[in-house]
């Protein structure tokens, strides 16, 4: 396995650098940086300045997506960013969510997403393309950057196989799910007539790493709360995963329980307390969609994730919730506890 992080310094250009090259040191294979216009600076200007302070990381946005910028646009950021480290530049798309929701505008169809990815990777191979104008579009300063795609549904995970690079599998830890998400890329790329193995498998798990200081009465409460948030913001976007593997949600609809948080369970401010708002989901529902625990438990998880042989080679253990930076932070914690497991 391979480990990525999509927490970075994002307070200036500067900073993101400094802390790429902080991930690098510590044996972190790829950074990632959100696309948010109102909520986190420009992608591109950070990942500029990243690349050029460091030598093996490999950088990128997690998640870009076709609503806030135009798929030429992205392909000719995207590319002129490679031209500073060449190799090293990479791509995730998606339907937008948050980002896109903050400015009132709709997330993109999965029939949007596939376009824009297509457009996006002929342009970047270098391809031309008939758009209607004059003549062929064309990107002059073309770059073989792969293109991914985060996923969660069965409709886009069955289209990211038909057309990335690789997908991005955002369903949680549990095994059905996983292996579910896995078996309809494997689909969509089959009946796109593409080799299913060529599409390379990454996941995103929310994780909540219990630092060996904290009391385990504490831990264990404050790790039900966070995991219980979690669980909600699976639910809310994508609720057929809990039929999938067998969770149930017993309580009021989570439209009305989203009146307590904002933007969304995922990014709610005070985790704890969107734990709270859903309380009646049980310990099955945290375990099913959270990587949780001290550094053995997860490293125990990933062992056992990986003995399903599903094919994922990439895992992003996205920080539940972020944690300041600082010299024993989650990014060095998770790196000195658990990464030397896997080398």
């Amino acid at each position: 396995m391979q480990f990525g992080l999509n927490r970075l310094d994002m307070t200036s250009p500067a900073a993101f650098a400094h802390d790429a090259q902080r991930l690098e040191s510590l044996g972190w294979d790829y950074g990632f940086i959100p696309s948010s216009p109102l909520l986190a600076r420009d992608p591109y200007v950070m990942l500029a300045a990243a690349l050029q302070g460091t030598r093996r990381i490999r950088l990128g946005p997690l998640i870009e997506n076709p609503v806030m910028r135009q798929p030429a646009v992205i392909a000719g950021s995207i590319a002129t960013v490679d031209a500073l480290a060449p190799g090293r530049a990479w791509l995730g798309m998606g339907v937008g969510d948050t980002a896109v929701r903050l400015m009132g505008r709709k997330p993109a169809t999965v029939a949007e997403l596939a376009e824009s990815v297509q457009v996006i990777r002929r342009l970047l191979a270098g391809e031309r393309l008939e758009v209607g104008a004059a003549r062929p579009a064309r990107l002059r300063h073309a770059a073989p950057v792969p293109v991914w795609i985060a996923a969660g549904g069965p409709r886009t995970l069955r289209m990211a196989g038909a057309v990335a690079d690789g997908v991005f599998i955002r369903v949680g830890v549990h095994r059905a799910n996983l292996a579910h998400a896995v078996g309809l890329v494997r689909e969509g790329a089959e009946a796109a007539g593409r080799n299913p193995a060529s599409v390379r498998i990454g996941c995103v798990f929310h994780t909540v790493l219990v630092p060996d200081s904290e009391p385990l009465a504490d831990a264990a409460r404050r790790v039900g709360r966070i995991g219980r948030a979690i669980a909600a913001g699976y639910y809310e976007y994508s609720p057929m995963l809990f039929d999938t593997c067998g969770v149930g949600w017993n309580g009021p609809s989570v439209k009305d329980l989203k009146r307590k948080v904002w933007p969304d369970f995922h990014h709610a401010r005070d985790l704890e307390a969107a734990g709270d708002a859903v309380a009646f989901l049980g310990d099955d529902a945290v375990n099913a969609f959270a990587l949780h625990g001290d550094a053995q438990s997860i490293i125990a998880k990933l062992r056992e994730i990986e003995s399903w042989d599903l094919g994922i080679d990439i895992v992003v253990p996205h920080p539940m919730p972020t944690e300041p930076t600082g010299p024993d932070d989650y990014t060095a914690r998770f790196a000195r506890d658990v990464l030397p497991a896997f080398r």
